[in-house]
């Protein structure tokens, strides 16, 4: 897999896949190539069997420099004067389809993030199942303040911080810290520099203490819950989670779960 834009490591302890944007003179910027880049991993072969003890078990989100990422390249919104609306809305539907595969992916994603998080960013923690954020973090939605909106990125934010935090933040565009980025839910703890990739490691350790493949039902229970099933009924939804467990209670991986919970002993993805 040929990347430019995204130090891509696999570390075999765990099967944690790390990915660290790689584009510290411009802050981690969007442009095409790295919006195609992460589209690249995301759909591709490693994270296919998110459920396999033998693939990636975690995906490690994360920034080179002084900024986790300050939201879109200045070049590549320059070349957006250009285009006609049809060609900006194909360009816009990259970025939507990028952040809704990453969104969806099976597989656990713990952001760590740091400097800046603006626009595009802010995207980008919006999809992490976890994030933790260096204190002195500054985030914002800034897109108004150059006429725009954002959009791209808006079902992903307000899934994550609500309705009422996201009619503050697009009309206004604050830069706020991460102390208010935890209150709002849109980070889920914060450390000082020092601490920070110790926080990050405690909290990876937690979850791949979790089956695999019960992590991925989880976050695809969650999405159903939010999503296409979000106005049926509660008996629907009750069926469908019903349904969820009973799949998992005599799956390979429930089966193995309980047996080393009565047996007191570690399940098999832990060893």
């Amino acid at each position: 897999m040929e990347l430019k834009h995204i130090n891509l490591e696999l570390k075999e302890a765990g099967k944690i896949l790390s990915l660290q944007l790689n584009r510290p003179k411009k802050r981690n910027a969007f442009n095409d190539e790295l919006i195609s880049e992460f589209q690249q991993v995301f759909d591709g072969p490693a994270l296919s069997k998110g459920d396999s003890y033998e693939s990636v078990r975690l995906i490690l989100l994360h920034g080179a420099g002084k900024a986790f990422c300050a939201g879109g390249d200045l070049n590549w919104m320059k070349a957006s004067l250009d285009l006609s609306e049809e060609d900006n809305f194909k360009d816009c539907q990259k970025l939507t389809k990028m952040f809704q595969t990453m969104d969806t992916c099976p597989n656990p994603v713990v952001g760590v993030v740091h400097g800046y998080a603006i626009g595009g960013g802010v995207g980008l923690a919006s999809i992490c199942d976890h994030l933790i954020a260096e204190t002195e973090t500054v985030f914002s939605l800034s897109e108004v303040k150059l006429g725009l909106i954002p959009a791209c990125i808006a079902p992903f934010v307000l899934g994550k911080v609500g309705y009422s935090q996201c009619r503050s933040l697009f009309v206004s565009g604050e830069r706020f810290k991460a102390e208010k980025a935890q209150k709002i839910g849109l980070v889920h703890e914060i450390a000082n520099k020092d601490e920070l990739w110790e926080v990050a490691n405690k909290r990876i350790q937690l979850i791949l203490e979790g089956g695999p493949r019960a992590i991925g039902v989880a976050k695809s229970l969650l999405h159903k819950l939010k999503g296409e099933l979000a106005n049926a009924p509660l008996q629907e939804q009750l069926g469908f989670a019903a349904g969820q467990l009973a799949q998992l209670r005599v799956s390979q991986e429930g089966q193995e779960g309980l047996r080393s919970f009565l047996e007191k002993r570690s399940p098999a993805w832990r060893a």
